[in-house]
């Protein structure tokens, strides 16, 4: 008898709490609470997209000339780690401000990117002077980039040491090897000639600098440099040279090429270098080894 009484007051009880849950009053509170857990859960989310600026990128301003503490300063920079992973000096710009930047201004990056700068040193680096003479005009010009150093102009006279290094100079006069040399000089070169010519190097879709190291080790001089467009570093491409690389032309070393750039961002090379492509005649040029002449 007790055990019924117990199990009917427990029917009892679930029935109770069972019209409770189906009555017009728990189902409209429990949806007001859905309702606002939606709400607060939808608003944190947002907040915290736009705190951390998840999934969305980050126009780069252009850096160059300031500090890293101005960098600090602007807005967004605590989202993206700054790493400064080289120096040059030139006394003309402001000591400890951003010389280049990658990657570059108005580039779009996300969050937590690494942008690497190079700054203007607080004074100028000095690198030891290597011995250029008898080696060939390329690994002259790779050791001197190795050492930080620069090509300034090649000129090139009558030896029966073709294509070597002869003289080395600097600021118009000879510099002799392991002489201490601000990091970043120029340096001039004087190479022997014979009978050799050179095809007109392809140079067209090179960028600025792979295009200047390109006609150096070629042993010849880059000439007037001109701009279509805005200057943009690292988007200035080759797109047209003189002489032109389709003329059949052969120089003699130390000779100059005059070149016109565009910027990659306006212009199309890869449908332009596809026209270069059907030509069978460019397939000696695209070397610029240097060539025998009878």
């Amino acid at each position: 008898m007790d055990i019924l009484c117990s199990l009917d007051g427990v029917n009892i009880l679930i029935m109770r709490i069972l019209q409770f849950l189906y009555s017009k009053v728990f189902l409209k509170n429990l949806g007001i609470a859905l309702l606002i857990t939606a709400f607060i859960f939808f608003t944190a989310f947002k907040v915290l997209n736009v705190i951390t600026l998840h999934g969305k990128t980050i126009p780069l301003p252009d850096y160059s000339e300031m500090l890293i503490e101005e960098i600090a300063e602007l807005e967004n920079s605590q989202y993206l780690e700054f790493l400064i992973i080289d120096s040059v000096y030139d006394a003309s710009l402001r000591s400890g401000s951003v010389f280049m930047q990658d990657p570059l201004a108005f580039s779009k990056v996300k969050k937590g990117r690494k942008i690497y700068l190079t700054i203007i040193a607080l004074s100028p680096e000095y690198v030891n002077m290597p011995d250029l003479r008898d080696l060939s005009v390329r690994r002259a010009v790779s050791l001197l980039r190795t050492r930080g150093l620069k090509i300034g102009k090649i000129k090139a006279v009558q030896s029966k040491f073709q294509n070597a290094v002869l003289e080395q100079y600097y600021n118009d006069d000879t510099i002799a090897p392991n002489s201490t040399i601000v990091k970043g000089s120029s340096i001039d070169l004087v190479i022997g000639k014979g009978k050799s010519k050179i095809p007109v190097p392809f140079l067209i879709g090179l960028k600025q600098a792979d295009a200047i190291l390109k006609i150096n080790k070629s042993s010849l001089n880059i000439g007037k440099q001109r701009f279509y467009d805005e200057r943009k570093p690292g988007h200035s491409r080759v797109y047209r040279q003189m002489p032109s690389c389709t003329t059949f032309t052969y120089l003699t070393p130390g000779a100059s090429i005059d070149v016109w750039f565009r910027s990659d961002e306006d212009f199309d090379f890869d449908a332009l270098l596809e026209v270069y492509k059907t030509d069978e005649s460019l397939t000696d040029t695209i070397s610029g080894e240097i060539i025998e002449m009878e």
